[in-house]
């Protein structure tokens, strides 16, 4: 991986790249970054949030705005949502999904209007398992039974995620394969709509957090008990979508490093996978986010609260870092990279709340390799 410009076949690494760093005028936060054969402009990630507005798992103009504005507001990566590789592993009924390839083609015309804009476009891909089929945020995120429009979700264990929620259906192996193939096949449209990115979602209590954690896993199977079988689901979803994913194109994992819960998943468990995720070669980045699995968590939320884990897989492993969590202020995020906290920072709410917040954010710190869109030029007063 080299923090210049280089081409993939001409990067500068060693003493040479840190002469070069030392010279470049500009902030970290704007200093290009690159991953296999990917360039990215900037040190900024869209987090990926979802939206709950899709018809069918289809996406529709909203999210071609949403994730076009934030490619002209100057974001370095621009990630998608969750997109979910069945239908049974959606969130709720209005999630993006990847299961068909009408979705693949409404996803390519978003992919390469990111792309087109300088932006590299990228896709998280993910099943809920059995924190699946609820209710929009609005509408609040209570489990929709079948009767209601919804389904019956699907976990490692027969737990329910809390008091009140369904039990979900324990996988067997013919379960677990085909969850494999599912994502190995939108893992293959992914790469047809353009995307030049993908993440794994493995964080948030979501399916593959179900199995490593051991909150929500009590099998008796290879895939519970120990450490090595617990972590056994999300390795072979690498396998499955290394198997569709070029060598060449960078595969980032979202991990939660802690469960924030006595007896739960812990940084060093984080730091032990991404050792091993480190000597297999395939992920070139952690999105270092955590908890989700628990209705018990303590979390202590401010600015910036999910550096630290960040800073020690990156530290600990040696495997590039993303930052996530309430890095709303530009002199935060620059810290964050100037520091060596991390390589990127994932924007949630602050993007949210501004496309336009890297383009201001590269006003105020003074960078000089930023252009901003010439149809928003004369807008830039800041």
């Amino acid at each position: 991986m080299s923090e210049t410009n280089a081409s993939a076949d001409s990067r500068v690494t060693g003493e040479n790249a840190r002469r070069i760093l030392r010279r470049d005028p500009n902030p970290h936060l704007f200093r290009p970054i690159t991953f296999r054969s990917v360039t990215v402009r900037n040190r900024i990630m869209l987090s990926p949030m979802c939206q709950y507005s899709a018809q069918d798992g289809t996406p529709n103009d909203w999210h071609f705005t949403h994730l076009g504005a934030r490619a002209t507001g100057g974001a370095g990566i621009v990630c998608t949502e969750a997109v979910h590789v069945a239908p049974r592993g959606r969130i709720t009924a209005h999630d993006l999904g990847l299961w068909n390839d009408a979705q693949r083609d409404a996803l390519a015309r978003i992919a390469g209007f990111v792309a087109r804009q300088g932006a590299v476009p990228a896709i998280q891909l993910g099943h809920a398992g059995r924190k699946a089929s609820v209710g929009r945020p609005w509408e609040g995120t209570r489990p929709v039974p079948p009767s209601d429009g919804g389904w019956t979700t699907v976990g490692p264990s027969a737990l329910a995620y809390a008091d009140g929620w369904p039990i979900p259906t324990a996988l067997d192996s013919a379960g677990i394969q085909a969850e494999l193939d599912a994502l190995a096949q939108a893992t293959r449209r992914a790469f047809e709509a353009g995307f030049k990115i993908v993440e794994l979602h493995a964080a948030h209590g979501y399916l593959i957090h179900q199995f490593y954690s051991p909150l929500s896993n009590d099998r008796r199977d290879s895939y519970g008990g120990s450490f090595d079988n617990r972590i056994r689901f999300l390795v072979e979803s690498l396998d499955a979508m290394r198997s569709e994913w070029p060598a060449d194109l960078p595969l980032f994992v979202r991990l939660s490093i802690s469960d924030w819960v006595e007896g739960g998943w812990t940084a060093e468990d984080s730091v032990r996978l991404c050792k091993l995720l480190k000597a297999r070669g395939d992920v070139d980045l952690i999105d270092s986010s955590s908890g989700g699995n628990d209705p018990r968590q303590q979390i202590p939320i401010h600015p910036g609260y999910q550096v630290p884990f960040a800073r020690q897989i990156r530290t600990e492993t040696g495997l590039a870092t993303g930052a996530v969590g309430l890095i709303n202020a530009p002199d935060l995020a620059e810290s964050i990279i100037a520091n060596g906290d991390a390589d990127l920072v994932l924007l949630g709410r602050g993007l949210l709340a501004d496309p336009h917040w890297p383009l201001k954010a590269a006003t105020m710190l003074k960078a000089q390799n930023v252009v901003w869109p010439v149809q928003y030029e004369r807008s830039n007063i800041f």
